[in-house]
């Protein structure tokens, strides 16, 4: 997946062949900000100049910047998929949250 960090927000970076540039946007916020470039370098400055901008912006205007994501995170599971995840993290030594964060850490 093509995705840049700034200043703790990510943005999915796609292709638009249309146009022939490449285009990014703010992942996690409802808030919509959106930037573009014609090559890598010039996508980078745009997306840090987007997320400064839109920082600036929120502050002007008194309002509170959104976060991507709290760290909560809150799963309905199948009762066998959640006992067989408490037993794996069991086998290994950890708490299910332990594991789970493990888990989800390593999936790309």
């Amino acid at each position: 997946m093509n995705i840049l960090s700034y200043k703790g927000y990510t943005a999915r970076i796609d292709f638009d062949e249309r146009d022939d540039i490449l285009v990014g946007r703010l992942l996690g916020i409802q808030d919509i900000v959106s930037f573009h470039a014609d090559s890598i370098t010039g996508l980078r400055s745009a997306f840090e100049e987007a997320v400064d901008d839109y920082l600036e912006t929120c502050e002007k205007i008194g309002k509170q910047p959104e976060k991507s994501y709290s760290g909560k995170l809150m799963l309905r599971v199948p009762p066998n998929v959640h006992a067989h995840a408490a037993m794996m993290a069991e086998a290994h030594g950890k708490s299910l949250n332990q594991w789970a964060t493990e888990v989800l850490g390593s999936a790309r």
